[in-house]
């Protein structure tokens, strides 16, 4: 999480607010599925925040991330009830599809189906 510290204490407060709105979900942004803040990137002059959405067992995170914009004024009113007391604005919410476990789940699916042989005992033919 790169930025200076008042950036990265404003990104964990805003990843702590929207895991709880999303894990409350009282309004049904989400329907039935299982969503994770995995990160929150907030610009420098934290006007812009960046949250990547994690949905590892989801099936069509498009449609979700769709439902999740266009709910997105609703999430922002909800964050700026639960934050507004401690800061002057309240930052546009840009949502992003975290891709980092489908990364992992490729590479380990690659390193997996690589045929490497094992390993011989044999002194003559490590020199």
């Amino acid at each position: 999480m790169p930025g200076t510290t008042r950036q990265q204490k404003f990104a964990r407060l805003i990843q702590k607010e929207i895991s709880e709105i999303f894990q409350q979900d009282k309004r049904g942004y989400l329907g039935n599925a299982f969503v994770t803040i995995a990160d929150v990137q907030v610009s420098p002059d934290l006007s812009v925040a960046r949250i990547y959405v994690s949905m590892m067992l989801q099936e069509d995170k498009a449609a979700i991330l769709q439902r999740i914009e266009s709910h997105k004024k609703e999430i922002r009113r909800d964050l700026g009830n639960r934050i507004g007391k401690q800061v002057r604005i309240i930052p546009e919410l840009i949502f992003y599809v975290d891709k980092v476990e489908e990364e992992a789940m490729r590479l380990e699916a690659l390193i997996r189906s690589l045929n490497i042989p094992p390993a011989t005992d044999d002194p003559k033919e490590s020199t």
